[in-house]
C-alpha cells in the first residue's frame, strides 16, 4: 500500500477512499475521453496488447524493492489494474473524476484525483512513474518531462508509451488533443534533454502503421471526416475473434517475446520507453 501522505503535500483522502486536490488544472484531453475508452478497453486487442507490452518491460526493469509505480494520467485504471494483477504496487494519478471513479470500481487501491501539479508531489519522492499515452497531450513536453524527472527518486524508472510517426497524423489525433507523434529517436532525444537515461526504446504494434495510414491518415488528408469519433473508436478497437483473432495473436506474440529479451523493434504505430533518472553519486572514499 502506497503511503500517499509521504510523497504529497496537496492531497486529502475523501470518504470514497480517493485522494484528491481542491486545485484544478486544465488538461489537453477530451472531457468524454475516459467514458469513450471505458466502453471498449476490456474488449480491445490494442489495449490488451499494450498492457502486455507494459507488464513485460516492467518485469524486465522492475522498480527497486517493488516500490510503487505512479501511473500518471492513467484514465480508468486499465494499465494500473494490469500492473497490480502482475504483482506490482501501483497508484493511479488521474485528474478526471469519472476516470478515478471507474478505477475504484475496477479495484484499484491507491487512487489520486489530481494532476502532478495539483497533487503537489514532493521532489524526488516517487519511486517510479508511468506515462502511458500521456506525453503527446502536453504542449511543452520537455518542461513536463523535466518536472517529472524532478519528482522521481534518483535511480528511479520512467515507463512510457507514445504514438509514433508524424506521417500517421489524423483526425483521431486532433480529437484526442495530441500535440505531436514521435519516433524512437525523437522521444529518446527529449527524454535525454530532460535528464533521463534511456534503458529501452522500442516500437510496438509493428503491423499497424499501414492500416492506420489507410483507414485514418489518408481519409484525413483528403478532407474526409465521419464526424463519429466514438463509433470509430469502437470499430478500431473491437475484439477480434475466430480466424482474425488468431492472426492478431500470431502477429503480436513475437513482440512480447522480444520485449522479454529486451530486444527493441524497429517499426510500429507506438513507441514504448523505459528510462531512468541518474543514480546517486557514490560518497567519496576516505582512503
Amino acid at each position: 500500500m502506497a503511503d500517499i501522505q509521504s510523497v504529497s503535500t496537496g492531497l486529502k483522502l475523501g470518504k470514497d477512499g480517493i485522494w484528491s486536490s481542491t486545485d484544478i488544472e486544465n488538461i489537453s484531453y477530451p472531457s468524454d475521453g475516459n467514458e469513450a475508452f471505458f466502453a471498449i478497453e476490456d474488449h480491445s486487442f490494442w489495449f490488451r496488447h499494450r498492457n502486455n507490452c507494459i507488464v513485460s518491460v516492467v518485469n524486465a526493469y522492475p522498480p527497486k524493492n517493488n516500490e510503487t509505480i505512479f501511473d500518471i494520467g492513467g484514465g480508468n485504471g486499465f494499465v494500473s489494474f494490469a500492473l497490480a494483477n502482475a504483482g506490482f504496487n501501483v497508484a493511479l494519478v488521474e485528474p478526471g473524476a469519472s476516470g478515478t471513479a471507474k478505477a475504484k470500481n475496477r479495484g484499484i487501491k491507491n487512487i489520486i484525483c489530481a494532476t502532478t501539479n495539483t497533487a503537489k508531489f514532493k521532489p524526488h519522492s516517487l519511486p517510479a512513474v508511468g506515462l502511458f499515452d500521456v506525453i503527446e497531450h502536453i504542449e511543452d513536453d520537455l518542461a513536463f518531462l523535466q518536472a517529472i524527472k524532478n519528482l522521481i527518486v534518483q535511480g528511479g524508472y520512467l515507463y512510457a508509451t507514445v504514438p509514433s510517426y508524424s506521417f500517421l497524423w489524423s483526425e483521431e489525433d486532433v480529437s484526442a488533443g495530441h500535440f505531436r507523434r514521435y519516433t524512437v529517436a525523437s522521444i529518446s532525444r527529449v527524454l535525454k534533454s530532460a535528464g533521463f537515461q534511456i534503458e529501452l526504446c522500442s516500437y510496438i504494434f509493428r503491423f499497424l502503421p499501414p492500416l492506420v495510414f489507410l483507414l485514418r491518415t489518408l481519409p484525413y488528408r483528403i478532407g474526409f471526416s465521419t464526424g463519429k469519433k466514438n463509433k470509430n473508436i469502437s470499430r478500431d478497437h473491437a475484439a477480434k475473434g475466430g480466424v482474425m483473432g488468431k492472426i492478431l495473436d500470431s502477429l503480436l506474440e513475437p513482440e512480447i517475446e522480444n520485449l522479454n529479451k529486451k530486444n527493441p523493434m524497429m517499426f510500429g504505430s507506438s513507441c514504448l520507453i523505459v528510462a531512468k533518472t541518474p543514480e546517486p553519486l557514490a560518497s567519496p572514499s576516505m582512503w
